[in-house]
């Protein structure tokens, strides 16, 4: 680690100081880059850094050669390999190694908020590569995550036909209602919705993610509310230099998207803009047994963009605005049941090192959001609709972070803190009701990590003080708005032993929480013929769990991680059935008394051969009430929308010549779609397919088709059946420089 810290400041101060361009007089000097068993790489870029001109790719041979003036550093990239930095000193030949993405000795470094290796984690770590995420069929990023066992929304229908109430996510089995259990960020800026806890898949422009990193387990903290069942980290694409790309596809059900990308970079300056433009026609979702003449496509169309300007402060550090919009409309089924969301999100920061005072972050972000949303009532043979209720709910949220990391020799010391602001509005057009509220939210937290040579011992904690205020409610007949404040103190231990130079045992325990977004405590809400009341005195919720692993480097082959997880949570948020009759359901949220998550997990990264790699994970979790003493028929029941099956598998053939083929398996057992476990969601299995072709090194052609068997994906009843999205194919073209 230490030399690739090295690396990378010599690297950067290459940069900065601005190597000169090699010139055809230059140095010849040979670079061959190859796996871990001798056989060369094809594809591999080999760049010198500082000299953009200077940027040749590896070809059938395993080597290439480059002119060299000086001294300088060389980058070698390549998809499915982790990066290399290396010097180029006086030799004339340099041979380098490459690792298999996802071996071993991969680095991981924002699931954690310090630089840690992932077998000297305790966490269960998996990283969806921007070679992964580009191959995986799907439209939108939730999609795309659905290639890791153990990722799911509220509900089984994607992002791109779902209502955003139901774009909640969980890890770990532990479910979700609108609201996610599980933290989504961005280079340390939260994206779960201020004011109802959902996320928002399409806000970023696809073409500025790098890749994702999927953290399991409570992450509290260091993260504090929401991380119940882990962090999910949308790690941004940092403009350095000249570059652009682009992306068009166009796809069944009336789909199209177009992706841009362009970053710049001079003189210490570097800049980037990005936008995403998707729209679909969409599907109906209300199985054919049940549509009647109110039934039509639910779909989206959206913009995203983004913008950012960055200054480099030296060798290692810089600064950066950034400023990104999201704005997109959809119909959710009917012709009276619509929504639509526009996001301005700001974000200032800096990250840099001082010497032996250790290195320092400041993040400082808003939002500005506006979010519309429209209700009906639909009569039994659905050949009617009425509209019920018109919401519009303004939001605003100011918050930031700081945080300090430094190394002792064998310890790491991270400090740090954040606090959020939170300002909502509930107006209902229709009554005349407006309800409007405030959360405040914030933390303190410490990390110790010690890494002798064959153990790594981390103990953090972070103390959380959160409070719901200020309710007040003008029109209709005021409910009792109580005002919440809570403190929260959530440990962690982690501990790693290394047995072998390929085997690692892991434990870990931990404290969580989460509290209730604004929508659960004020905010009625319906999805299809299924209405939620809010509880304006609910507590936050509070976890705590245990897990324990292995994880085994098979040498050339890659690795497998496997562990089994325990997790408890007290007071969890939950709709709870109220009244059901055949066409709706009346529900309100409660906080149950307890759940439990407990179950195996295993996941592997494999290599085989040259030309073939296997990707995928299990999870096994029992999810099931373990008290509730206002109704103690729940006790046992499964938990919402959580299977206690789930598995998927990636089988990758890359040909140099013919391209890349990706057979994807999807599978999921059975699950309830409410807390009563009245209404039983068959199991399923899909099947995905992906190809694609590079011409001219630049421009790539694919094609995708998701649901290959067109399998029927029973995703809810709210009471009426409604299903997954049917077999959809894709195609496009995508150029990159």
């Amino acid at each position: 680690m230490r030399v690739w810290v090295q690396s990378w400041a010599l690297l950067v101060a290459c940069w900065w100081f601005g190597v000169a361009p090699a010139s055809a007089a230059g140095r010849p000097v040979q670079v061959c880059v190859q796996d871990q068993r001798g056989l060369p790489i094809v594809g591999a870029r080999v760049q010198l850094l500082g000299n953009p001109s200077q940027a040749v790719v590896i070809e059938a041979g395993g080597c290439a050669t480059v002119n060299v003036e000086t001294q300088t550093m060389v980058e070698i990239t390549r998809d499915g390999f982790t990066q290399m930095v290396r010097a180029l000193g006086e030799e004339n030949r340099l041979v380098v190694v490459m690792q298999v993405a996802g071996a071993v000795e991969e680095v991981q470094v924002t699931a954690a908020r310090s630089p840690l290796a992932l077998d000297a984690s305790a966490s269960s770590v998996r990283t969806m590569t921007g070679e992964q995420l580009r191959e995986a069929p799907g439209y939108t990023l939730d999609d795309r995550l659905r290639q890791v066992a153990g990722f799911q929304l509220f509900r089984r229908t994607s992002s791109w036909v779902a209502n955003p109430t139901t774009e909640g996510t969980t890890l770990r089995g532990l479910g979700s209602t609108a609201a996610s259990r599980t933290l989504v960020l961005s280079d340390q800026v939260p994206l779960n919705d201020g004011y109802g806890g959902w996320i928002h898949w399409s806000e970023i422009p696809a073409l500025a993610i790098q890749d994702v990193e999927l953290m399991r387990g409570g992450a509290s903290d260091l993260y504090g509310s929401s991380a119940i069942g882990g962090v999910i980290d949308v790690v941004p694409v940092i403009p350095k230099s000249f570059d652009y790309g682009f992306n068009v596809a166009a796809a069944s059900e009336d789909t199209s998207t177009v992706d841009g990308l362009i970053t710049a970079g001079v003189r210490g300056w570097s800049g980037l803009a990005a936008s995403s433009l998707f729209r679909t026609g969409g599907y109906i979702l209300t199985a054919p047994q049940f549509r009647g003449p109110v039934d039509i496509p639910s779909n989206v169309h959206s913009q995203s963009g983004r913008v950012e300007l960055r200054r480099s402060l030296g060798p290692d550090g810089d600064v950066f605005v950034r400023g990104n919009v999201l704005n997109e409309a959809r119909s959710n089924g009917t012709p009276l049941q619509t929504n639509a969301t526009r996001i301005w999100r700001y974000v200032a920061g800096g990250d840099w090192s001082a010497g032996n005072a250790g290195r320092f972050l400041v993040r400082v972000y808003g939002t500005d959001q506006h979010f519309r949303q429209s209700f009906s009532s639909i009569n039994a043979t659905r050949t009617s609709e009425k509209l019920t209720s018109l919401h519009f709910d303004p939001s605003q949220q100011v918050g930031g972070a700081v945080q300090w990391a430094r190394g002792y020799g064998k310890w790491t010391v991270v400090a740090g803190g954040d606090a959020l602001d939170t300002r909502g509005t509930d107006l209902e057009k229709i009554t005349g009701v407006s309800l409007s509220s405030r959360q405040r939210g914030g933390g303190v937290y410490g990390e110790v990590l010690w890494q002798p040579t064959t153990w790594s011992i981390a103990f953090s904690s972070r103390f959380d003080h959160f409070a719901s205020f200020d309710a007040d409610q003008v029109g209709g007949i005021p409910p009792p708005l109580p005002s919440i404040s809570q403190n929260v103190f959530n440990p962690r231990l982690g501990v790693v032993k290394k047995i072998t130079g390929s085997l690692s045992l892991t434990g870990s325990g931990f404290r969580a929480f989460r509290g209730p977004t604004m929508n659960e405590l004020y905010r009625q809400g319906q999805v299809g013929q299924q209405t939620t009341l809010p509880n304006a005195s609910l507590q936050a919720e509070r976890a705590t769990g245990f897990e324990v692993g292995a994880l085994v480097g098979l040498e050339r082959f890659g690795s497998v991680r496997g562990s089994y997880f325990w997790t408890e949570v007290n007071r969890p948020i939950a709709a709870v059935t109220l009244v059901s009759t055949p066409t709706s359901t009346l529900l309100k949220r409660e906080n149950l008394g307890q759940l439990r998550s407990d179950g195996l997990s295993l996941e592997w990264q494999l290599q085989p051969a040259r030309f073939l790699s296997v990707i995928g994970g299990y999870q096994l979790a029992f999810a099931t009430v373990t008290k509730f003493q206002a109704d103690p028929t729940l006790v046992g029941k499964w938990i919402a929308q959580v299977p206690r099956n789930m598995a998927t598998v990636q089988v990758r053939f890359q040909n140099q010549r013919l391209g890349v083929l990706s057979v994807n398996l999807r599978t999921t057992g059975q699950q309830f779609d409410d807390s009563a476990n009245q209404f039983l969601l068959a199991g399923y299995a899909q099947v995905d397919l992906f190809v694609q072709h590079v011409f001219g090194r630049r421009w790539t052609v694919y094609s995708g088709v998701q649901n290959l068997l067109n399998q029927p994906v029973q995703a809810g009843r709210t009471p009426v059946l409604t299903l997954g999205a049917p077999v959809t194919m894709m195609g496009g073209v995508r150029f990159t420089r």
